[in-house]
C-alpha cells in the first residue's frame, strides 16, 4: 500500500500501535457526517492538534476492512462502545458492512452486517453513501445495497429499525451521503454505471426516532407522491448522486439537491436541475441551464456534484460539462420554471467533470471556495457576488476537505493526500497512501482518517489508513 511519509514510522496494518498516544483534546470533537456539518461546507474551523510544522511527521496504520469504502469515516469522541469509552472512527463498507473502529489504536470494535449479505458481495450492487451520527451520539444512520438506511448503536452496533427507501434496490443506489437535520435522516437515490433503466432520483425523509418515511419527493414524476416504484413514471433517470447528496440550507431548513440527466419540463420532471425542496420535502425553488436538453443527450449530468452552499443568497453548481455556475437563491424562489440567468459561470480546476463536493471556508468576513477534478485543484475567494480566482495546482483530487486552517486534498490516483496552506496553495506536507475513487479524508482530534480503495472493484476487502501525530 506504499510507505509513510519519508522519515515516518509505520503502525502494525490490523492492531493497535506501539506507544500510540492518547486522544488530543482540542477545541473539536466529533465529525459526525459527510462535509462536518449539515450545509456540507467542508470545513472544521476548530484546532486538530495537526498544524503545517507537524503534519509531515503524522504516521500512519493501515487498518484491514472487510469491504472497500469508497466514502469517508466519521468520528465520535470519548462514546461508550461496548462498556468502555472510545474515540471512535464509523465507516461503511460498500455492500453495506458499517463498522466502529477504535481510533486509538485501529481495533475494529465492532462489525454490522445487513441481511442478505451474501446475494450482493462481489457484484456491481453496492453504495457509496457516509453514514451520519445522531446529535444524542448514541445512534448512526448507515445506507445498504439493499437500498435500506438502518439505525445502528454506537454502544454495540445493533440495528434499532431499518427503513426502505427504494423499491427497485437492483437499479437504484444509495450513491449520496446521509444527512440529517431537525431530529430526520435526509438520503437520496440515483442509478448504477450505465444508466440502465428505469430509476428516478428520490429524495426521501425519515423519522429518526422510529424510522417512519415521513416525506418523498420524485424528481421524475414529481406528481406522484410517496415512494415511487420506477416502472410506475414513464422517464427515467435523474439521479441525485452528487457526493453531499441533500444539503440542508442554515436557519430555513430546505434542502438543496442536483439531479443528473433525464427530460426536464419543468412541472414534473426535473432532470439536469438544481431543485429547493422545503423540509417537508415539497418543491420551492429550482434551476435548470438554457441547454438542458445538450446536456442530457450528452450525458453532461449538471448533478454530477450536488450544490454549494457559500451564503445566504449564494450557490454553485459544478458539472460533467467543466462548469461551476453561480446562482441566486432569490431567483431560483417559486414553483415555476426557472432557467438561466447564471450570475457567474467559471470551468472547473482543469476544465473536466466535476465528481467532487467542493469545500466552502469562511476566514474573517472573506468566504472561499476550493474545487478539486482529476486534473487540479482551484481556489476562489468569494468577493461582490463574485468567484475570483486566487491560485490553482496542477494536482487533481477527490473533496476537499479544511480543517484546523489546512486544506486536505488526496489524490485518488496514488499519490497521496496533499496538505496545503489554503490562502496560498503552497504544500506543506504530502502523504502517501494508496488509490481510490471517492473517498476523503477527515481531520479531527490529532488524527486523520482515509480509507483507500474504489467501488467499482468490486472487492469485498479494504483498507482504512490512520495517520496519528508523533508521540512526543
Amino acid at each position: 500500500m506504499g510507505a509513510v511519509l519519508a522519515g515516518c514510522g509505520s503502525g502494525a496494518s490490523t492492531g493497535g500501535v506501539r506507544g500510540a498516544r492518547k486522544a488530543i483534546v482540542t477545541s473539536g470533537g466529533d465529525w459526525t457526517r459527510f462535509g462536518w456539518d449539515a450545509r456540507r461546507s467542508n470545513d472544521d474551523p476548530h484546532a486538530t492538534g495537526i498544524t503545517a510544522a507537524n503534519a509531515g511527521s503524522l504516521i500512519r496504520q493501515q487498518v484491514r476492512l472487510p469491504g472497500t469504502v469508497d466514502s469517508s469515516a466519521i468520528y465520535l469522541r470519548g462514546v461508550m462502545v461496548g462498556g468502555a469509552s472510545h474515540d471512535a472512527f464509523f465507516v461503511t463498507a460498500t455492500y453495506g458492512i458499517t463498522l466502529a473502529i477504535d481510533a486509538t489504536g485501529g481495533q475494529i470494535l465492532w462489525r454490522w452486517t445487513p441481511p442478505g449479505y451474501s446475494s450482493w458481495a462481489g457484484s456491481a450492487q453496492i453504495t457509496t453513501a457516509t453514514p451520519v451520527a445522531d446529535p444524542s451520539r448514541r445512534w448512526i444512520y448507515a445506507a445498504s445495497p439493499d437500498g435500506r438506511i438502518q439505525k445502528l448503536s454506537v454502544a454495540t452496533g445493533h440495528a434499532v429499525w431499518r427503513r426502505r427507501i427504494t423499491k427497485l434496490p437492483s437499479r437504484e443506489k444509495i450513491a449520496a451521503s446521509l444527512n440529517f437535520a431537525g431530529g430526520h435522516v435526509i438520503a437520496t437515490t440515483g442509478g448504477y454505471i450505465g444508466d440502465a433503466p428505469p430509476y428516478q432520483g428520490h429524495v426521501v425523509v425519515i423519522a429518526a426516532g422510529n424510522g417512519r418515511l415521513l416525506h418523498v419527493w420524485n424528481s421524475l414524476c414529481s406528481n406522484q407522491h410517496g415512494l415511487l416504484a420506477p416502472s410506475r413514471c414513464p422517464a427515467s433517470d435523474s439521479a441525485i448522486w452528487g457526493r453531499a447528496g441533500a444539503v440542508v440550507v442554515p436557519r430555513s431548513g430546505n434542502l438543496l439537491v442536483a439531479t443528473g440527466n433525464a427530460p426536464w419540463d419543468g412541472r414534473t420532471n426535473w432532470g439536469d436541475a438544481v431543485v429547493v425542496l422545503s423540509a417537508k420535502a415539497k418543491l420551492v425553488g429550482n434551476y435548470t441551464p438554457t441547454n438542458t436538453e445538450q446536456l442530457n443527450s450528452s450525458d453532461l449530468d449538471l448533478g454530477s456534484t450536488s450544490p454549494v452552499y457559500l451564503t445566504s443568497n449564494l450557490i454553485a453548481q459544478g458539472g460533467k460539462d467543466g462548469k461551476i455556475r453561480l446562482l441566486s437563491l432569490a431567483r431560483l424562489r417559486g414553483t415555476a420554471a426557472h432557467t438561466g440567468h447564471e450570475l457567474q459561470i467559471v470551468s472547473t480546476p482543469s476544465g473536466t467533470d466535476l465528481f467532487t463536493a467542493p469545500a466552502v471556508w469562511r476566514s474573517g468576513k472573506r468566504a472561499w471556495m476550493f474545487a478539486a477534478d482529476g486534473g487540479a485543484t482551484q481556489a476562489w475567494s468569494l468577493a461582490k457576488g463574485r468567484l475570483h480566482p486566487v491560485w490553482r495546482v496542477g494536482h487533481g483530487g477527490t473533496s476537499p476537505v479544511v480543517a484546523g486552517g489546512l486544506l486536505w486534498v488526496y489524490d485518488p490516483g496514488g499519490a497521496g493526500l496533499r496538505v496545503y496552506r489554503p490562502a496560498s496553495g503552497k504544500l506543506v506536507a504530502m502523504l502517501s497512501a494508496g488509490s481510490g475513487h471517492w473517498n476523503s479524508p477527515i481531520v479531527i482530534d490529532g488524527r486523520v482518517a482515509l480509507p483507500e480503495g474504489d467501488a467499482n472493484h468490486h472487492a469485498t476487502s479494504g483498507v482504512l489508513d490512520i495517520w496519528r501525530l508523533r508521540k512526543a
